[in-house]
C-alpha cells in the first residue's frame, strides 16, 4: 500500500514538473530563435523624410517645467531656501534644505498635471475656480491647476503650516504660470 501511494505521489510530482516545464517553455514562444553566427543580419527599415516616422511632439512636451516656476519663485512660495531644481521628464521638483524647514514645490506639465486634478476631483477635495487665469484654472489647499492652449500644469506646495496661508501665493504662481504657457 505504501508503495502505491509513493508511486502515485511520484507520478503526480513528475506530471506537475512536466506541466511546469511546458508552461515555462511556452513563455515567449512567439520569439524567433537568435540567428546563427554565420547568418546575415536581417535588413533594417529606415524611414527618411516621412512624417509617419516620428510622431509630432505634444504641446506639453515642448514646455520646460522648471522654466514655468523659477527657483526664486519656488522659494517665495515655500517661504524658505530650496535646493536646486530636479527635473525629471515632465516634472520639476524643488526640495527644502536637509536641516529644514519642511518644504517642497512640484511642477507637473501635461497628462500628469491633468491626472492630478482628476484625482483631486475624485477624492472630493475642494477646488476653487480661478477667474482670468489661462483657459481654465483651479486651486485646492495645496495646489493650483492651469490649462492654457490645451496644456495642463499643476504646481503643488508642501509645507507644514495652515493651508489658508498658501492661498494667495499659490494663486500668484498660477497667474505666473499661465502667462508663461
Amino acid at each position: 500500500m505504501k508503495q502505491i501511494r509513493r508511486a502515485r505521489r511520484s507520478g503526480l510530482l513528475l506530471a506537475g514538473l512536466l506541466g511546469l516545464a511546458g508552461t515555462v517553455a511556452g513563455c515567449g514562444g512567439t520569439e524567433e530563435p537568435p540567428p546563427a553566427a554565420g547568418d546575415p543580419a536581417p535588413p533594417q527599415v529606415v524611414a527618411t523624410g516621412s512624417a509617419a516616422a516620428e510622431p509630432s511632439p505634444t504641446p506639453a512636451a515642448a514646455v520646460d517645467p522648471c522654466a514655468l516656476v523659477s527657483q526664486q519663485e519656488a522659494e517665495q512660495l515655500a517661504g524658505t531656501r530650496l535646493e536646486d531644481p530636479q527635473p525629471v521628464r515632465e516634472t520639476c521638483t524643488y526640495v527644502g534644505p536637509v536641516g529644514g524647514p519642511t518644504a517642497q514645490v512640484e511642477v507637473f506639465v501635461g497628462d500628469g498635471a491633468k491626472k492630478f486634478l482628476d484625482i483631486e476631483r475624485d477624492l472630493g477635495h475642494e477646488l476653487r475656480p480661478l477667474a482670468g487665469v489661462g483657459d481654465e484654472a483651479y486651486a485646492s489647499h495645496e495646489a493650483v491647476f492651469v490649462n492654457r492652449s490645451g496644456v495642463w500644469v499643476s504646481v503643488r506646495l508642501v509645507r507644514l503650516n495652515d493651508p489658508a496661508e498658501n492661498r494667495a501665493p499659490l494663486e500668484r504662481v498660477a497667474r505666473t504660470v499661465a502667462g508663461r504657457l
